[in-house]
């Protein structure tokens, strides 16, 4: 893309791995001491074709979808620089039927394993990372890369449905319904230990946000966990800034840095239907936008994954259109808000200039 800086070539990323050299292992743990400055003119760019955890074939179509109508030159005209790390290598949906109780395993650990090398790559840089997904398992890998070098990572889940299934308790075996429980240890071993010191976050560090979906073991399980919830007819009562607010209170965002996953499912279906599994009802395009602006425009914001966009069920390309403008939209208050200029205070009489003084 014309402007668009290179990240490295995916055959450069593997050797490009931090390692001990970079910086001081903490003891005792895989997280690197390394000081990260942040950029806050700089996005790192990062495409996850991956549908390997869906319930259905066409999301690893998404981050080219999102590039082919100009996501990056937007996000540049808006002020960034934009460093493309480039996509990773596709992976697809398959039934799966041997693994019944998690499908597509293999498949979906070597794609984490992809996107976690190029994650800890655009994280140590200190741009804000942007991953186009892709399924939601995706976002695994964000998380694994930014733990690379913070040893508490706060999740802020955008998201219809809870995915807090197991493999003991899923009525589908698609991944994508139990990624939730797979990032607070609880699952696949394959996942849970994809980062060595499970969980990759805690349950009372994960804040589910949009919810209008649950399966009954679910419900059960958040009525006993720490994990804070808020659904989808309580953002729409008090609207989706101001519940988005009390949701940056709950992640303790002004202490600890986040990542955000959006699931655009999230969204009506009535107005975004171009996902694998649409709901009617639920939250309104007006309310996912107010919520993700101010989500987006906090300062200790790491990272974001978009995941579930389908572009099979896309034909006009009206949705890869209306997300990109959602980024762009976003982002550029982000921009806004982190290179505003501090406000100075009101000068006191003993601050009164010389000029303003008689000898």
């Amino acid at each position: 893309m014309t402007g668009v800086v290179r990240g490295p070539e995916q055959e450069m990323v593997r050797s490009s791995v931090p390692s001990a050299l970079d910086g001081e292992y903490s003891k005792g743990s895989q997280t690197l001491a390394v000081k990260i400055v942040r950029q806050p003119k700089k996005i790192a760019l990062i495409g996850a074709p991956s549908s390997a955890a869906a319930f259905s074939v066409g999301s690893e179509k998404a981050p080219a979808a999102l590039r082919a109508v100009g996501l990056a030159e937007k996000l540049q005209a808006a002020g960034y620089e934009v460093v493309d790390y480039g996509d990773c290598a596709p992976r697809l949906f398959a039934d799966d039927e041997e693994h019944r109780r998690a499908r597509n395993l293999a498949e979906i650990v070597a794609g984490l394993n992809d996107l976690k090398t190029r994650a800890e790559l655009a994280v140590k840089s200190g741009a804000l990372v942007l991953v186009l997904g892709g399924d939601c398992a995706q976002v695994i890998g964000l998380l694994t890369g930014a733990r690379r070098y913070y040893k508490h990572i706060n999740l802020l889940w955008f998201d219809r449905d809870a995915d807090l299934n197991t493999p003991a308790s899923t009525p589908s075996g698609r991944i994508d319904g139990m990624v939730v429980a797979h990032i607070i240890g609880k699952g696949a071993p394959e996942l849970v230990r994809f980062w060595s010191e499970a969980p990759l976050v805690r349950e009372p560090d994960v804040t589910l946000y949009g919810l209008e979906r649950l399966d009954p073991p679910e419900q059960e399980f958040l009525g006993k966990s720490p994990m804070r919830h808020i659904y989808a007819a309580d953002i729409q009562s008090k609207g989706g800034s101001k519940a988005a607010h009390e949701a940056l209170a709950q992640v303790h965002a002004d202490a600890r840095e986040f990542v955000l996953h959006l699931d655009v499912d999230v969204i009506a279906a009535e107005e975004f239907p171009a996902v694998n599994v649409p709901g009617s009802g639920g939250l309104r395009l007006d309310d996912v936008r107010a919520s993700f602006i101010e989500f987006v425009k906090h300062k200790n914001l790491l990272g974001l994954d978009v995941a579930q966009y389908n572009p099979d069920k896309d034909p006009e390309g009206s949705g890869a259109k209306m997300l990109v403008d959602l980024l762009v939209e976003a982002l550029s208050a982000r921009l806004e808000a982190l290179t505003a200029p501090a406000a100075e205070p009101a000068a006191g009489p003993e601050e009164m200039s010389s000029s303003e003084t008689t000898a």
